[in-house]
């Protein structure tokens, strides 16, 4: 019985230790549409709200970017809210 205890913990310390001795993954910072994310460089400037006719009634939408964190590397990771209010039709 002290035998087997003795291989589970050896086997788990062996685990342990090749786990950290691994090179660590590169992360990759992607997206399909870079109008909702944006890694690095200056914040996009925001648009002018759009107002959108929706037969009834008017959409008024209005986007801004934020600072969202930053990437192990220190890069800044830009955001885009989007803001909508129902507004009655000019």
């Amino acid at each position: 019985m002290k035998k087997m205890c003795m291989f589970f913990v050896c086997a788990a310390l062996a685990v342990a230790v090749s786990g950290c001795g691994m090179a660590t993954i590169k992360p990759n910072y992607t997206t399909t549409n870079p109008e909702l994310m944006r890694i690095g460089g200056e914040m996009p400037g925001n648009k002018e709200p759009e107002v959108i006719n929706m037969g009834s009634y008017c959409l008024k939408v209005t986007d801004k970017w934020k600072a969202d964190g930053k990437t192990p590397d220190g890069q800044p990771i830009w955001t885009k809210d989007s803001f909508r209010e129902a507004i009655p039709c000019k």
